[in-house]
């Protein structure tokens, strides 16, 4: 019998942030808000760049550290999603 992977297809997932917003304009995501249970804190953002989303879409792109691990989250048109597993 073969082993093979199961491909899991991603989808974009709208989420609640808590941001901070600076002086100069900048929005600091401070923490991510998926539903009562699953609150993530943004312990860093390493980087914010344009680019497009492998789950359709361009947008600001934040590279954060969440609980240890790199993760992106995205900033499209006044709303903020995450590329996540279908369900």
């Amino acid at each position: 019998m073969e082993d093979r992977a199961v491909e899991r297809n991603r989808e974009k997932r709208y989420v609640a942030v808590d941001v901070h917003f600076s002086a100069e304009g900048r929005l600091r995501p401070l923490q991510i808000i998926f539903d009562e249970e699953r609150v993530y804190a943004v312990d860093q953002v390493r980087d914010v760049c344009r680019r497009a989303a492998d789950v359709g879409g361009v947008g600001d792109r934040y590279t954060c550290v969440i609980q240890g691990q790199e993760r992106y989250l995205w900033f499209e048109k006044g709303r903020w999603f995450v590329e996540a597993f279908s369900e």
